[in-house]
């Protein structure tokens, strides 16, 4: 298939030749919520711990007799049972990673590439640059190409005018070929990229 390169003001310059396979593709949207789970359990810091009777502070003296008190018996003040006690099955450090096939998470970034396609949210321009980085220049840069909504910006190599003038603007994000992931575009509405980072991109998901 073919995608209009366009320029700063949105007016088609050219035509690019990409590939059907990762351009226009099937889009199967349940391998979305299989490799979005993943990503965020990938994300997870697992640094919630609880201590159990054995780690918490005291309780070494029996409380009372075995018998002969009236009372359940009872060895220890840390028990889960009492107040200040242990967690009994409490959550402790982990790795909550896990990984799924390569043909899966390729054929999830695919369909994602796909649907934003299929929307005609997908935007190629010609250049981009910026003269300074200033959040003004990249708001107006937005507007020009009449993109009102979250986004997802695709460099080829760092670019620090236009990562410096997007850092201040919550709902545009910056990212490298390499860091493209189908979080980041279900998250956006559009996706940018020069001509020279889409063909890097397609290299990228058939290799």
């Amino acid at each position: 298939m073919e995608l209009d390169v366009i320029d700063r003001q949105g007016t088609p310059v050219e035509k690019i030749a990409v590939a059907d396979s990762t351009f226009a593709a099937e889009v199967k949207t349940h391998l979305f919520h299989q490799v979005v789970r993943m990503q965020l359990a990938k994300r997870r810091r697992g640094t919630a711990s609880t201590k159990t009777r054995g780690e918490v502070s005291g309780g070494g003296r029996k409380p009372w007799r075995q018998k002969g008190t009236g009372r359940a018996r009872a060895g220890s003040t840390r028990s889960p049972l009492w107040r200040g006690g242990g967690v009994a099955l409490g959550p402790k450090p982990r790795n909550y990673a896990y990984k799924l096939p390569k043909k899966v998470r390729r054929a999830a970034l695919c369909s994602a590439l796909s649907l934003k396609t299929q929307e005609g949210l997908l935007k190629v321009i010609d250049r981009l640059d910026l003269p300074a980085p200033k959040t003004k220049q990249m708001v107006g840069f937005l507007r020009d190409l009449g993109v009102q909504k979250a986004s997802v910006i695709l460099l080829v190599d760092n670019n620090p005018n236009v990562q410096l003038a997007a850092r201040n603007l919550p709902e545009v994000k910056v990212l490298r070929v390499e860091g493209v992931n189908v979080y980041d575009l279900l998250a956006h509405d559009y996706l940018i990229c020069t001509r020279e980072a889409l063909m890097k991109l397609q290299e990228r998901v058939a290799s």
